[in-house]
């Protein structure tokens, strides 16, 4: 990529899979691993929503990294196009077992597991559920039957329902509400706030290798007024400013160059 060598870096800065310790600390991802540590000393259901591009499989990912797996056995799977044999079936093999031929053996089987797992194994099973707004009422009553433990008196489990902003209104449904109040910990995941967005675009540049301030001050308000911060937004938007400045010949990046990128990607 002709843009890389224009501006002395040494891979894309705004790339999708940045390595754990380069992940940028923003306040509402902060306050996010605040919630995640607090379900972690509890255990139980926890609630990850935000919108599309917001960065939540990413803040999630970075959390599941931390944990030790002598002490953590994780689970994850995208609901979006599984029906309930299916989840049941794919929750049994992530714990490790073969799933039963009949439904309610294998909610037993499911629930043994993580039994034994967290009484014998001294192993806490995190099971994170992503894409939970794509879920249907089926599964969510599921969810609440796996969920029973000891007639509901422990919970041997941490569970983590990631959704964007309908799941709110899915659970509020009365056939919902035995499961909507098992939720210890709920987390709203918003974007970059506008005075982190420079740190945030020099930090990314600063590990790809250049330390210059190639976006301009008019250029960042601009990049913030058009992704409202968010960090999918955020990179596509940077890094299509940076090849639009490489075709220019430009060396720093100005308003009339994040328009005209933005105007490419038709955002």
């Amino acid at each position: 990529m002709r843009f890389l060598q224009f501006f002395g870096l040494k891979f894309n800065p705004f790339r999708k899979d940045v390595p754990i310790e380069q992940l940028f600390s923003y306040r509402s991802g902060t306050e996010l691993r605040f919630r995640l540590g607090y379900l972690q000393e509890t255990r139980g259901m926890g609630l990850v929503i935000g919108e599309p591009g917001v960065g939540k499989t990413t803040a999630l990912r970075a959390y599941l990294r931390q944990l030790n797996p002598a002490s953590y056995h994780v689970c994850y799977f995208a609901l979006s196009t599984l029906n309930v044999r299916e989840f049941l079936s794919g929750l049994a093999v992530e714990l490790g077992e073969v799933p039963a031929f009949q439904r309610v053996k294998t909610i037993r089987l499911i629930q043994q597991t993580i039994q034994d797992m967290f009484h014998e194994r001294k192993t806490t099973p995190v099971i994170v559920l992503d894409e939970m707004h794509l879920a249907s009422n089926a599964v969510f009553d599921e969810l609440r039957l796996i969920l029973n433990f000891e007639m509901d008196s422990q919970n041997p489990y941490i569970l983590i329902l990631v959704a964007q902003p309908p799941i709110r209104a899915k659970l509020n449904l009365n056939t919902h509400t035995p499961l909507r109040q098992r939720i210890q910990v709920s987390a709203t995941l918003r974007g970059l706030e506008e005075g982190e967005l420079a740190n945030y675009l020099s930090t990314r540049l600063a590990f790809a290798g250049n330390d210059e301030e190639i976006f301009q001050t008019q250029s960042i308000s601009a990049i913030y007024s058009i992704s409202n911060g968010l960090p999918r937004q955020v990179n596509n938007l940077a890094t299509n400013c940076l090849i639009y400045a490489c075709q220019q010949g430009e060396r720093y990046v100005d308003e009339e160059c994040v328009y005209q990128a933005a105007n490419e990607l038709k955002i």
